[in-house]
């Protein structure tokens, strides 16, 4: 069983529209809710890709409970601990927009003289809540909860921003809990102080790293102090992992274009579902989740076509 951590806990709503005018009246063409957060979106591709999974962490308010029904309505088995206050919104408008497919770089190159066909793009503006106060009663009896669900887990993913009143080392405290192996995936602070807890694996992207770890040597740094790897998402041009077996690169045949967000939650779920596995198995898959989460409209969801297409494509050097 893989145990899917989301202490930040949200209720994804995605718009859907044509074009953004921003100074004027947006007719909205489809609108998608459900449940989020970067541990729940890693829940729902394990679950997609017939593993057994648990979701777990904090929930509170009306919000919360349309989390937990959106859960369940999904089938996701969920361990979740109930809080005061009401849990966040998050918001995605995604803009379509027609391109000509060579620019979008989302097939082979075309034949020359061949009419360019239209695909559909997304851009995107993502709008976060920053979440509920959490109080050090509620906290500390997650951590009970935690510590007896963790104990039972297979693998254990802890990913996301914290809500108020969670300390910053909160993921170094949870990863030392287990004796299965802990992914991380966060940024900041949190990022900062997840390698003292030994993690197996610390998963930032390119940005993230350079911010928790400046000075060009983020990922050697993260091993340093404690993480046994670091997996690096850089988008279109793959990934990049630091490991105890040596550094591996996976390279991306081409790019897949669409909605990114979840795109890193995607490949977390093929980082947790390879452990043990070689390091080029692992990245291929999870490289290869990545871009098919792209091609999808919501977090959480990856196109199964452009996973199939693009997994034999991806080199690793």
């Amino acid at each position: 069983m893989i145990l899917t951590v989301t202490l930040n806990m949200a209720l994804d709503v995605t718009y859907e529209v044509p074009s953004v005018d921003w100074d004027g009246v947006n007719r909205v063409g489809a609108v998608h809710r459900r449940a989020g957060g970067k541990g729940v979106n890693v829940a729902r591709v394990l679950a997609a890709l017939g593993r057994q999974v648990l979701v777990t962490g904090l929930v509170g308010g009306p919000t919360g409970r349309a989390i937990e029904e959106d859960l369940a309505s999904a089938g996701l088995r969920s361990e979740l601990c109930r809080i005061a206050g009401d849990s966040r919104t998050t918001l995605a408008v995604c803009e379509t927009a027609g391109t000509p497919a060579h620019d979008a770089g989302t097939a082979a190159p075309q034949e020359p003289g061949a009419p360019h066909e239209e695909v559909t793009t997304r851009r995107t503006a993502l709008f976060n809540e920053p979440g509920p106060d959490v109080t050090p009663h509620e906290l500390a009896g997650f951590v009970r909860r935690y510590t007896s669900l963790a104990r039972e887990a297979d693998v254990v993913v802890l990913s996301g921003s914290l809500p108020r009143g969670v300390p910053a080392d909160i993921y170094a405290t949870l990863a030392g809990i287990p004796d299965a192996p802990v992914i991380v995936d966060a940024d900041g602070d949190p990022l900062r102080h997840a390698p003292k807890g030994r993690p197996a694996v610390v998963k930032p992207n390119a940005e993230e790293l350079a911010r928790a770890f400046p000075g060009g040597q983020g990922a050697q740094e993260v091993r340093s102090q404690g993480a046994e790897a670091v997996v690096v998402s850089m988008g279109a041009d793959g990934l990049l992992a630091v490991t105890g077996e040596g550094t591996f690169r996976a390279r991306m045949p081409y790019t897949v274009v669409g909605n990114p967000t979840g795109a890193g939650d995607a490949l977390v779920a093929g980082l947790a579902m390879d452990v043990g596995r070689p390091w080029p198995d692992r990245l291929r898959r999870a490289a290869a989740l990545g871009a098919a989460a792209v091609a999808a409209p919501v977090a959480g969801a990856f196109d199964r076509d452009v996973y199939a297409a693009i997994h034999p494509q991806i080199v690793i050097t």
